[in-house]
């Protein structure tokens, strides 16, 4: 491929690329910075990992929740559902809401209602209450991972942005497998409703470093062209980009393996393995170990390799980890270590998947970037909330309903890439 660079207006340069791909933003004035800032990366880092740390910081602490509130297991399990529910919708609307407004507004509502709504959580007296409160809480959550992307879209120039991507997409991968750690080592400490109170110590500091030290990023094009468009027509022409579509959906699929996975390991680890619910966060410990390489290894390939090519082949690499692991399932084979080793190289791909589709999706479109971002979110939590459910609703105590629930959703994934978003062919 032939990139070509011109220069419309001094210090602002554009980029063209091929087919509907954007790889820079449009010349809109904004002044990019070449290096990401360490604390600015911190940042949103901090604010990508909310959803996360909120869904899996409390998986240790259902069995004790349920015992203080009386509520039935499956009561339990609405909780989990809830606030899958309340991410999968509330992303749709802060996109826009951005795009239109500004990223500061919504982002700083966003955070200061998390925080409220977490407050509630910690003192619910009922069951009921904490599912009211958990969607509130997903719903004001969700605001801090949207903008969070629509930012690094913003704020820097391409040959950053799948680069921040990967570290962002390390904190989105390891959030849920060390968050769980978390939550036993504070439910241990101090019980289930210190786990709410840490949320809410985490979100007040991160709210008040988003006021001193984030500035406004929308540009000027992106909020004329907001202004000018329905939200609802903006998703209806984001749905009409195949490519954009392929991107998301593979995004979606592979997240929806993730998810899958962190809604059963509790069952099947310490259910169907017998692992002590004490050791349960090491074993997501191990996972991390594979999702911080591959997240470090795709950071240093972006400089040198396309994402379309890498994307390509980490989407096959982790199919083929999912097969591995659904052969185990199914005979036995390895036992413990049969399902864990296949699912180390499934987390690890997610390293490689989940940062290139952000950046494939967000790169088609930049005058809605704040939508692109809302549709991605939405779609890797309406996914990931299927495919739990389908894996539970099949659950029969052993690990195959898992295994081929991730199998056909990365089959999925390899579908759509190769299909809608197909990586170019060398010139």
């Amino acid at each position: 491929m032939v990139w070509t660079a011109s220069a419309s207006r001094p210090g602002v340069h554009a980029i063209t690329a091929p087919a509907e791909v954007h790889t820079e933003a449009p010349d809109d004035g904004l002044a990019r910075a070449a290096r990401p800032p360490l604390g600015l990366v911190l940042l949103l880092g901090a604010l990508t990992a909310f959803g996360p740390l909120s869904i899996d910081m409390y998986l240790p602490a259902l069995p004790a929740i349920g015992r203080s509130l009386h509520a039935t297991p499956a009561a339990m399990q609405q909780t989990v559902a809830a606030f899958f529910i309340g991410m999968a919708a509330g992303q749709l609307f802060y996109g826009p809401l951005s795009d239109r407004i500004g990223r500061r507004p919504p982002l700083l509502a966003g955070l200061i209602a998390y925080v409220l709504a977490t407050l509630g959580c910690a003192l619910a007296p009922t069951e009921s209450v904490l599912i009211v409160m958990r969607v509130a809480q997903a719903l004001a959550g969700c605001a801090g991972m949207v903008i969070a992307r629509a930012i690094v879209r913003d704020r820097f120039h391409y040959s950053e942005v799948l680069h921040i991507f990967s570290l962002l997409s390390l904190v989105m991968g390891l959030a849920p497998i060390l968050a769980p750690l978390l939550g036993g080592w504070v439910l241990a400490a101090g019980g289930w409703r210190w786990i709410f109170g840490f949320q809410v110590a985490f979100a007040s500091v991160v709210t008040l470093a988003a006021i001193v030290l984030l500035p406004e990023s929308r540009s000027e094009a992106t909020a004329a062209h907001a202004r000018g468009e329905h939200p609802l027509r903006s998703y209806l022409e984001l749905f009409r980009q195949p490519r954009l579509m392929g991107y998301v959906l593979t995004g979606a699929f592979s997240g929806a393996a993730l998810f899958t996975y962190v809604a059963a390991s509790p069952d099947i680890l310490i259910g169907v393995f017998h692992v002590p619910p004490g050791q349960f966060g090491l074993f997501f410990g191990f996972n991390a170990l594979g999702l911080i390489g591959a997240t470090q290894i795709n950071a240093r390939l972006a400089r040198r390799i396309r994402f379309e090519t890498i994307l390509s082949w980490a989407n096959l690499a982790v199919f083929g980890s999912s097969v591995l692991l659904a052969i185990d399932a199914v005979t036995g084979f390895g036992g413990l270590w049969g399902i864990m080793g296949p699912m180390f190289l499934v987390m690890a791909s997610f390293g490689f998947n989940q940062s290139n589709a952000t950046v494939g999706a967000l790169g088609v479109d930049p005058l809605r970037t704040g939508s692109i971002s809302s549709l991605f979110g939405s779609a890797s939590f309406a996914a990931g909330a299927a495919a739990a459910a389908l894996a539970g609703a099949f659950r029969d105590g052993t690990p195959k309903p898992m295994a081929f629930v991730i199998v056909a959703v990365l089959a999925c994934a390899v579908l759509t890439l190769r299909t809608l978003a197909p990586a170019p062919r060398p010139a």
